[in-house]
């Protein structure tokens, strides 16, 4: 929707009009960090874990390597739609896209909140997100571009997909939408260096414009999410979409450095997104966030929570806990027996954490 609504409407009869999905949830967001409150979110929480993957049959969705330390469930809970552009059963995490809308809507049922990014394949090379081999992917597939047809067909598939999930009712359920991420760096096609700023823009634009206007969606909320490893007052808003179009400004953000440097420029990059969502009226979060392999026992209560807590962040996403045997090192939330599990329960447990009972 694009804004924070601060009032509802009154109708011709004198009713208040009822808030749309994305209203409803962008006011909760709100309320949570009035009251103090981060949301804790883990990626693919129900899907995997470090030792597991969910059964094809699963229809509960109740274990989570989160939830088997803690006894609760995170409260909110990220997946992705790359390979929805290519009509894959499976997306790029190998996840069955039946299994993520069944997951959702579980999660929903709990009382928790769901986002949604996407990493679509290169549509100009057929190489995969990461391929940031030209500078010509964005504009090809803008109105006037030879691959802008394909992508447009590309887009109702991700519509067709986020369209689908809808509660026992067959109401939407509310997600947010967090597309071409972490621009302001060179990793992705539609990186910093891989398309002007008026290319970025439109893309975007162009983007909300067809499930806003074309789909007449109600239930996005839409988040603009650059990585943080670089970040200043300059390059932070350089390719801002306009506040017409956004909803949420967030910063993604994992540790490479010692926790000392990165809890400093962790708070260095919330100071700025603080300034920059206030100025434009927006809510803020850590739209992604991890330590691989969360190599430091107190991690979560000694670097993490102090590089958080004093600022009005709805949530914070750590990244997922990858189940292939080859990547057991590649996991962002403690499961059991990991040497953080002590130090999670305490952060699990300070009253500014939340997560689902």
């Amino acid at each position: 929707m694009a804004m924070i609504a601060t009032a509802v409407a009154a109708t011709a009869c004198g009713k208040a009009q009822e808030k749309t999905p994305a209203e409803a949830l962008l006011e909760r967001l709100g309320n949570h960090i009035e009251q103090g409150e981060i949301m804790f979110g883990h990626q693919d929480t129900y899907l995997y874990g470090h030792s597991w993957k969910v059964e094809e049959n699963e229809t509960a969705y109740d274990r989570s390597d989160v939830q088997e330390v803690t006894g609760q469930f995170p409260a909110l809970y990220g997946m992705d739609l790359g390979g929805i552009e290519l009509d894959s059963p499976l997306n790029i995490d190998k996840n069955d896209f039946n299994q993520m809308r069944a997951s959702a809507v579980a999660h929903h049922k709990r009382g928790g909140v769901i986002t949604f990014s996407w990493h679509p394949m290169n549509p100009l090379t057929g190489g995969t997100t990461w391929d940031n081999t030209s500078t010509e992917v964005v504009a090809s597939i803008l109105p006037g571009g030879v691959n802008h047809e394909k992508f447009m067909g590309w887009l109702s598939k991700a519509a067709d997909y986020l369209g689908s999930i809808k509660d026992e009712e067959g109401n939407l359920i509310p997600l947010i939408f967090r597309p071409w991420h972490e621009h302001t760096r060179d990793w992705f096609w539609w990186g910093q260096n891989l398309c002007t700023t008026e290319q970025y823009v439109a893309l975007w634009r162009m983007t909300y414009d067809y499930m806003t206007n074309v789909r007449g969606f109600n239930h996005l909320v839409w988040s603009y999410s650059p990585d943080a490893g670089g970040l200043t007052d300059d390059n932070f808003g350089e390719k801002w979409p306009g506040d017409d179009v956004v909803d949420m400004v967030g910063i993604d953000f994992y540790q490479f450095t010692s926790n000392e440097e990165y809890v400093d420029r962790t708070r260095h990059c919330l100071e700025l997104t603080e300034e920059f969502a206030k100025a434009h009226g927006k809510l803020m979060a850590v739209t992604e966030a991890g330590y691989e392999g969360v190599k430091y026992e107190k991690w979560w209560t000694e670097v993490l929570y102090p590089a958080i807590k004093d600022y009005p962040v709805s949530y914070v996403l750590l990244w997922r806990n990858a189940c292939d045997a080859t990547m057991q090192h590649h996991f962002y939330a403690p499961y059991p027996g990991h040497e953080s599990v002590e130090d999670f329960k305490a952060f699990a447990a300070l009253d500014q954490m939340m997560f689902l009972q």
